[in-house]
């Protein structure tokens, strides 16, 4: 895919929304920039814990589990993954 960006006041940019969707990229999400000398590379550089956070709490409310609840469950399932007991 090829898209063409114009850089606006302050150096924004618009990123087209089909590759913000493929990407998964929201309003506050970082991307890197590498000068290549002649050309520039980006590249999503999305920050996971807020979002990982945030998914969570959302998991948490749906299922009413209190956070000594969701504590105790992480808990046994380190255990578990220590010991090898899973499929993953």
């Amino acid at each position: 895919m090829t898209a063409i960006l114009q850089v606006r006041k302050r150096g924004t940019i618009t990123l087209p929304v089909r590759l913000r969707k493929k990407y998964n990229l929201e309003e506050g999400d970082t991307l890197t920039i590498i000068d290549l000398e002649g050309g520039i590379f980006l590249s999503p550089r999305p920050i996971l814990l807020p979002k990982l956070a945030g998914r969570i709490e959302e998991l948490r409310g749906k299922y009413d589990l209190s956070l000594d609840e969701l504590i105790k469950g992480v808990a046994e399932q380190r255990k578990e993954y220590c010991r090898g007991d899973n499929d993953w």
